[in-house]
């Protein structure tokens, strides 16, 4: 079984910066693609960014592109997520989820395991 624990979510000023991790305490997913989505209240959930099961190539939604990097250490079985200058419409709901093979996968009914989630709130 995967279990995904996200951490990393809080309260930010619009223009600051966020790390989000995603440790998974469950068996290992380093053969597997792994991604980052948000949601918001009556909204769907949205790509923010994925990664290949080695982390050699990655994928980014293009309202995010030049301000996030996904990244992942295996050996620690965690995946991050940097975020730079944030913006009042980043708030959200942030998951991580493992994807159903070990490449770029964009939509969420292509990821197996999800997360909890953690809560990030851009403030003007």
């Amino acid at each position: 079984q995967v279990e995904l624990v996200e951490s990393g979510g809080r309260l930010v000023q619009a223009g600051g910066s966020l790390r989000l991790s995603c440790v998974n305490s469950g068996r290992p997913v380093s053969n597997y693609g792994m991604g980052w989505f948000r949601q918001t209240p009556g909204n769907e959930r949205e790509f923010v960014a994925a990664t290949t099961y080695n982390g050699l190539q990655t994928k980014y939604a293009d309202s995010l592109k030049g301000r996030v990097t996904i990244s992942r250490d295996s050996a620690a079985n965690t995946l991050y997520l940097q975020m730079n200058s944030l913006k009042l419409e980043d708030t959200g709901v942030y998951y991580c989820a493992v994807a159903r093979d070990a490449w770029i996968q964009m939509r969420p009914q292509d990821f197996d395991y999800w997360g909890q989630g953690t809560q990030v709130t851009v403030s003007s």
